[in-house]
């Protein structure tokens, strides 16, 4: 038998979770919701939906998107705002959670060892979300679902 070590996990976890939880909330007949960080860099959203500290929430249920690519660097889909057919691009690290709509059950993400902060500098440990807040647009906030603690 050859003795082979065992090659270290490289790159992040998130793009694979997203999937699996994505088709998990699906199988079990529910809407998938993303919690994207808008300021990070190359997300693309439509910024009248875009909550006051930098959030938004998305329904990527079939029903409501178009061409929906789950990438491991880069998700994105067609969808329609206010009527308006927009093209939506988040890269994946701007994730914050996935969950379903209904049972609120998913998962939220933190910083992953050995992927560089969204600012490019090293990893310093990890940031807690337990929560985000709904926002249907910047003026109106609906129902807070989950809260920031660091």
């Amino acid at each position: 038998m050859t003795d082979q070590k065992e090659s270290p996990m490289i790159g992040p976890s998130r793009p694979y979770l997203i999937r699996a939880l994505n088709e998990w909330i699906l199988d079990h007949g529910g809407i998938p919701y993303l919690v994207i960080d808008t300021t990070i860099n190359g997300v693309i959203v439509p910024e009248q939906y875009v909550s006051n500290d930098g959030q938004i929430i998305l329904n990527i249920n079939p029903s409501a998107v178009q061409s929906l690519i789950l990438g491991d660097q880069v998700i994105e889909f067609k969808a329609r705002f206010g009527g308006i057919l927009i093209h939506v691009c988040i890269p994946v690290l701007a994730v914050t959670a996935i969950y379903d709509r209904q049972t609120r059950q998913g998962m939220v993400f933190g910083m992953e060892p050995g992927v560089p902060n969204l600012d490019g500098s090293k990893p310093h440990g990890s940031t807690h979300v337990t929560g985000v807040t709904n926002m249907k647009s910047k003026k109106k906030a609906t129902k807070t679902i989950l809260k920031v603690v660091k």
